[in-house]
């Protein structure tokens, strides 16, 4: 095939795969109706579908809802099996003729977005469908999109998440959902600011480095605290190693070990505080001059415990300064008679109905009291 026979070739593919989706998706629809895979005793004809085509259960369940979908929209369901309309924008006009009330006139939005379809993909007539009382109740357009957006809002609040876990290998994976308004047009726009880009598109490896650069540019400052710092990353490293006289890996108070040219790196940037305990340039000890450690004290003891104190904890973060002996009872304000213990165990500390035992290596055991 020459070019022109290519390009005909693929578009009449295009159309004939929409013409199968909705012969599949009707046929799905009728096995659900005739319990399909109940003799095997599958739970459902999607899951029998999904065992026995080797389909991920999330895509056969879909095509079942499709085709009992496309029973409630004879006009999407003439047209998908027509081929004028694919599987996804299909799916597209169906949930936004759904999301109208009773009260309007939902054929004729069916029909607006199916005309649509013919010069917009899936993800332009999702945006038309939020429109549509412009075009069928243009008196009530205002009103109802107001109420659309205050919905989708609430809604993405509520689903807002953020997954991150560490391969091992120097690695952190992740994925999140946030509210795209408040959240996600920002954060697009912080990114594209730091990345220079002149255009609305961004390779997934520039956006990553621009996240990078974003968290690395990030006054701590501006965070708020918790257990008297805010989120200020500590890099425990070698004066030998911090000038280059030797090679020697250093490490972050989150147990992370980093490469001394990343370490160099960073602390080129950074507020760089040597912690010497007993150093003239950082008092360290203020006895009973006061209650409270200082933050100078609060960064020694975070570089020096790595986390908190307490048996068998490894929380790293939101670390507590804790007296060992009790202020009030006469203790002292310094980093030798303290420890770092998470909220939990800082809190246990302080319980009654605990005993609390200081160790010899620095650890601290906790005992439930008889």
């Amino acid at each position: 095939m020459d070019a022109a026979e290519t390009a005909d070739t693929l578009v009449a593919l295009t159309r004939a795969e929409a013409k199968l989706a909705e012969l599949k998706a009707r046929v799905a629809a009728h096995a659900d109706d005739l319990h399909v895979g109940q003799e095997v005793g599958a739970s459902s004809a999607a899951t029998w579908l999904a065992h026995t085509t080797n389909t991920t259960r999330p895509v056969a369940a879909g095509t079942v809802k499709l085709g009992h979908s496309l029973e409630q929209h004879p006009l999407t369901r003439d047209a998908l099996a027509h081929g004028e309309v694919l599987a996804d924008q299909a799916r597209v006009i169906i949930h936004a003729v759904d999301q109208l009330s009773d009260d309007v006139d939902t054929e004729r939005a069916e029909a607006h977005l199916l005309a649509e379809a013919a010069h917009h993909d899936a993800k332009a007539l999702r945006v038309l469908g939020k429109h549509l009382f412009e075009v069928i109740a243009p008196d009530e357009a205002d009103a109802r999109e107001a109420a659309i957006l205050e919905a989708e809002e609430k809604a993405a609040a509520k689903a807002c998440h953020l997954s991150m876990y560490d391969d091992g290998h120097g690695k952190t994976h992740g994925r999140f959902t946030i509210p795209t308004a408040l959240a996600g047009a920002p954060l697009r726009k912080a990114l594209f600011a730091i990345a220079g880009a002149e255009h609305q598109r961004l390779s997934p490896e520039a956006m990553g480095q621009a996240l990078c650069d974003y968290i690395q540019r990030f006054p701590a400052k501006k965070l708020p605290t918790n257990g008297g710092l805010n989120a200020t990353m500590l890099v425990l490293i070698d004066e030998d190693s911090l000038m280059g006289r030797v090679e020697k890996a250093g490490t972050l108070d989150t147990g992370e070990k980093i490469s001394p040219s990343a370490a160099r790196r960073l602390l080129c940037e950074a507020e760089i505080i040597p912690v010497v305990l007993g150093a003239d340039s950082e008092p360290l000890d203020v006895g009973r001059g006061r209650r409270f450690h200082t933050r100078a004290m609060r960064l020694a003891m975070v570089a020096r415990d790595r986390g908190c104190r307490a048996e068998g904890c490894d929380r790293t973060h939101g670390l507590h300064a804790h007296h060992h002996t009790r202020w009030a009872d006469g203790g002292h304000t310094n980093v030798r008679d303290a420890v770092t213990l998470c909220h939990w165990h800082h809190q246990r500390a302080h319980d009654t109905g605990y005993e609390t035992t200081y160790r010899l290596d620095g650890s601290v055991a906790f005992h439930r009291r008889q």
